[in-house]
């Protein structure tokens, strides 16, 4: 069995989670709209997850919009004193399954409401403001109003601690007047690095860095570099993308999604990869291209 604990921990806010998690998304249907199609099998793939010793879990109650986090609470509850599930808030499903900014004080206490109930819980242990002044990438604008209504949730013991998803350095800046920000959640990988000085500054802090799309928008050439590096070493193109993101900094904490257990157990042996220096070479300039 995979020993995930290799892959070391971080402090999520007061909490200290391993580096290797799992991201729920993938859970619901096509699209992450809808039920998936085999609930059962979703359900497994929560449960190898925490067997494995996955202690943090990412979702959200709009994805589906609600499917995951029933499912989670399904497969999991009453939760592990050890696990850390951290949703997020700030958008909403339309119902042609598009992706709408949620920004508005009624809107962002309904959607911690409902996940609340979703989960099953009294308090959510983490609740990352999905910013959506671009859906693309991260892109300026205030974050005092929104995060305000969250800090006041967090007051009445609604919510335990705040992040922030698809965020600049000085939105993380503005909202530290505001609340503790405990997480950054943004696109990050191996090709799309634009956050390279963010992680390193949000390291210096002591602040969690999560990343998303961890084989996201890879051109053909970076993608075949990928697969040379991963065939020379035995494993997958994802298990060595995680394995890179673990050494970029010790403030990265992963969270790679998948609804079938065979790529859960290839993901979570991301941590026991050792990357060679020769590797890392190779691989660090796929950035630079």
């Amino acid at each position: 069995m995979t020993d995930i604990a290799q892959a070391g921990t971080f402090q999520l806010g007061d909490r200290r989670v391993k580096r290797l998690g799992y991201g729920a998304m993938q859970l619901a249907g096509p699209g992450v709209f809808g039920p998936p199609r085999d609930r059962a099998a979703a359900i497994a793939v929560l449960r190898a997850a925490v067997a494995a010793g996955v202690d943090h879990i990412d979702t959200s109650d709009f994805y589906g919009p609600h499917v995951t986090n029933q499912i989670i609470r399904e497969a999991l509850h009453p939760y592990p004193d050890d696990l850390v599930i951290v949703t997020k808030v700030g958008a909403k499903r339309g119902a042609d399954a598009s992706w709408n900014p949620a920004f508005s004080a009624a809107e962002l206490t309904q959607a911690v409401h409902d996940n609340l109930r979703n989960l099953g819980v009294e308090a959510l242990d983490v609740v990352n403001l999905r910013l959506m002044f671009d859906v693309h990438g991260p892109a300026e604008g205030p974050v005092e109003a929104p995060l305000t209504v969250l800090a006041d949730l967090q007051r009445r013991g609604l919510i335990r601690r705040i992040g922030l998803s698809n965020a600049t350095p000085r939105q993380v800046a503005d909202g530290r007047r505001i609340a503790d920000i405990v997480c950054v959640q943004n696109q990050y990988n191996l090709a799309h690095r634009g956050d390279d000085a963010f992680i390193d500054a949000l390291a210096a802090s002591g602040t969690a860095y999560v990343p998303f799309f961890p084989l996201g928008g890879f051109s053909p050439l970076q993608s075949g570099t990928l697969s040379e590096v991963a065939a020379g070493l035995g494993a997958t193109p994802m298990q060595v993308a995680l394995a890179w993101l673990l050494r970029r900094s010790p403030n990265i904490l992963l969270i790679p999604g998948t609804s079938s257990l065979g790529h859960l157990r290839e993901n979570l042996a991301a941590a026991e990869l050792s990357l060679p220096e020769e590797a890392m070479a190779a691989l660090d300039r796929i950035g630079a291209a």
